[in-house]
């Protein structure tokens, strides 16, 4: 059966305090309404309708790539009103998963229980048992069939003693959203428009709603203010920990690691404290990360060991490196098998070949370096002339002394040697030395400055 997703992304998340819309606050780096966006295409929805409302131009220019049918709600009238916008372009056939902008963490595999759930019937939804069920709708069953939900504030003392509540999340069928949603009354305390009371609705008309909990309660708690996005970014960066530590992943402390995206691991990998994994990551068998390193969007290949503080943003890592510490591999860094790069190199757009090292202070942009070769401390690639890139060429076993730079767009051979100190200006030939330096003058007879006594 077709499924559409419906997402409630219209609240102003006034609590916030902040200028961005709630639902474009970040958690895991992702905006809330990301992550939601991200499960409905996990799911395969044949349509995503995204009702927008405050800060709403800038919801839809911050998924503008994506394929989403949006829909504003205007005036806020409650959570009916806000899915009765939707009806002028809402299927007639399928189901509906009505989901809500600030509610990030919902699973797939929990949506699909729901979808299962509701099939037979055209209506489901999600409860949940709490010990304080303080400000929730509570469900109202009888011989345990739900019969209605009642809003705390209109909810008698009886009833505000019931525990299990209502989350939100719904699975109902388009014909009855169609039939349902015109009928939605505001006579109520708020005066809204409530999207639960189409339960009663399906109650009256004699189907029986099914009901499904979450595999975690963190997947359908909700983001208002500060102190709770914060709580929420916790629970799931450890429980992102916990999944990853199950698979064999060797996390020091998982009170101090940080998942911004995906990560695949091989055998034996380990973690230090305050390691940050943004994007797409992927680590090999053995390889070992040091304390505070940021990844983003980078593959270390097998038995590759990182030192503390080192930062990788889209780079292609080899097996058997030695990196930092406090190295930087900017985007379209790639190093081969084997490679040594040190404390305060910075390798950006070049590729490093087997064995070669650059071990001390070194910047290595837009260039190409062979294999077994020797870049000496703060050796510089010259790569920008103020208009454009130009790139430098290293060969298989060269030796860079200390301190050179290599003014592009330069090469040097196979076996060739540049001296220490080199301004490099023109192409050095295979298997020779090259020294560039400007005059030296000596003075005699220098006396050094001295140490007054005091």
């Amino acid at each position: 059966m077709a499924t559409s997703v419906i997402i409630l992304a219209a609240g102003k998340g006034t609590r916030m305090k902040s200028a961005l819309p709630k639902v474009l606050q970040p958690l895991a780096n992702t905006p809330l309404l990301g992550h939601v966006l991200n499960t409905a295409r996990q799911l395969q929805a044949e349509r995503i309708i995204t009702i927008y409302g405050h800060g709403g131009e800038l919801v839809k220019q911050t998924f503008s790539k994506q394929n989403i049918d949006w829909v504003e709600q205007a005036e806020q009238l409650g959570t009916g009103h806000a899915v009765q916008m939707t009806l002028p372009i809402l299927p007639q056939e399928g189901l509906s998963l009505i989901l809500y902008g600030d509610v990030p963490l919902v699973s797939k595999n929990t949506l699909q229980r729901l979808l299962d759930a509701s099939t037979a019937s055209g209506i489901g939804m999600i409860t949940l048992n709490v010990e304080n069920p303080t400000g929730y709708g509570r469900i109202i069953r009888k011989d345990g069939k739900i019969q209605a939900i009642i809003e705390h504030k209109d909810a008698s003392e009886q009833q505000r003693q019931i525990t299990e509540i209502n989350t939100g999340i719904y699975c109902v069928s388009n014909q009855k959203l169609h039939e349902w949603l015109p009928k939605l009354s505001n006579n109520n305390v708020q005066g809204e428009y409530y999207l639960t009371d189409i339960v009663a609705m399906a109650v009256a008309d004699g189907l029986e709603i099914a009901s499904i909990a979450p595999e975690f309660n963190f997947e359908v708690e909700g983001i208002n203010d500060r102190l709770q996005l914060a709580a929420l970014e916790c629970q799931w960066q450890n429980y992102q920990a916990e999944t990853l530590m199950r698979q064999g992943v060797h996390i020091i402390d998982p009170h101090r690691f940080d998942l911004r995206g995906t990560l695949n691991c091989g055998q034996d990998v380990q973690i230090d404290i305050n390691v940050i994994i943004e994007g797409e990551c992927e680590l090999g068998d053995n390889v070992k990360i040091g304390a505070g390193c940021i990844l983003k969007n980078t593959k270390i290949a097998a038995n590759t060991v990182v030192q503390p503080y080192s930062v990788f943003d889209s780079a292609i890592v080899g097996e058997n490196n030695q990196i930092g510490p406090f190295a930087r591999l900017r985007p379209n860094a790639v190093l081969a098998n084997d490679v040594h790069i040190g404390n305060f190199v910075e390798v950006k757009n070049s590729s490093v070949g087997y064995a070669s090292k650059a071990n001390h202070f070194t910047y290595l942009g837009d260039a190409q370096v062979g294999a077994e070769s020797n870049i000496g401390a703060g050796t510089i690639t010259c790569n920008y002339d103020g208009a454009n890139k130009h790139k430098t060429v290293i060969g298989n076993q060269a030796f860079i002394g200390s301190n050179s730079s290599l003014v592009a767009p330069v090469q040097i051979g196979d076996g060739a040697t540049v001296g220490a100190g080199s301004v490099i200006t023109r192409d050095v030939a295979a298997h020779s030395l090259a020294v560039e330096r400007a005059e030296v003058r000596h003075k005699a007879n220098y006396q050094r400055p001295q140490k007054q006594k005091s």
